[in-house]
């Protein structure tokens, strides 16, 4: 594929187009046509999209062959090796927002850990507005890229869960969100190769039984969360009460939202109200 034919001409090319979609369908790829529009619509130079579709024939996601993954309607900057924003994860974000909507404070103290690209709290800036947004990751990859995704909507900060967290949140943080890894460690096998074999070990892998690093989070969260403040965290449909179990061993009410559209559960905690004055 050679040339320095223009973004347009690509997507245009009577020969071009059919040619991808065939090398696409030849590797596996069951949405051939779709993937060859959205590599086409990237690619800058038909090298450039004969490269993407080599690398996406060899296994790689789709979105780290693009750079990005559509997320809430924004576009999510996905470096290799990291994390890919699944659609699932806006019933976390809807949820989320709604609570955040709902204070009576103007300007939400929100807080995503286990950030990943950022993705949640990118969507969740861009709903609110005006938001104290702030982020982690342990993983370096994934701060970059959030600190890409999120620019100057927030603070992305790295280390592990609340480590490196301004000590000026403790007790102020309205919304927490978390989509820390719920696979169990023994059912990481099981996971399609994009994931397995491209995503950091980290961001998938739970524990023996998917809750290893949930329970981290909501054992801690009471001393984060403003009185009243949420938690929030993506799990499955059958860890559920498991999930919810931590949450209540911590201090906080639990309730299980479920979306069938999407395939989605999630878990919302609650801390105590600040008791009212005599």
């Amino acid at each position: 594929m050679a040339g320095s034919s223009p973004l347009l001409s690509l997507s245009s090319s009577p020969s071009l187009f059919p040619r991808v979609v065939s090398e696409l369908r030849a590797a596996g790829c069951v949405f051939a046509e779709d993937e060859a529009r959205l590599i086409l619509s990237t690619a800058r130079t038909a090298d450039e999209a004969g490269d993407m579709v080599a690398r996406r024939a060899a296994g790689l996601p789709l979105e780290h062959v693009v750079g990005w993954a559509g997320f809430c309607g924004l576009r999510i900057a996905v470096d290799a090796g990291v994390f890919v924003p699944r659609r699932r994860t806006e019933l976390l974000v809807g949820q989320a927002a709604a609570l955040a909507l709902a204070l009576p404070s103007p300007r939400a103290v929100v807080v995503d850990l286990c950030c990943g690209s950022g993705a949640v709290g990118a969507a969740l800036a861009t709903v609110l507005g005006d938001v104290e947004l702030h982020a982690a990751d342990i993983d370096p990859a994934a701060v970059r890229c959030a600190r890409r995704n999120i620019g100057a909507g927030g603070a992305v900060h790295e280390g592990d869960l609340y480590e490196p967290l301004p000590r000026e949140l403790r007790g102020r943080i309205d919304v927490l969100v978390a989509n820390a890894p719920y696979v169990p460690t023994d059912a990481i096998a099981l996971l399609p190769g994009e994931a397995r074999d491209h995503e950091a070990r980290v961001a998938l892998d739970g524990g023996s039984d998917g809750l290893d690093v949930q329970r981290r989070v909501a054992a801690a969260a009471a001393g984060w969360l403003a009185p009243g403040g949420h938690l929030l965290v993506e799990t499955s449909e059958r860890q559920a009460a498991l999930t919810a179990g931590t949450f209540e061993a911590a201090g906080l009410s639990a309730q299980v939202v479920g979306c069938d559209d999407l395939d989605a559960t999630v878990v919302v905690g609650t801390a105590p109200a600040r008791p009212a004055p005599a």
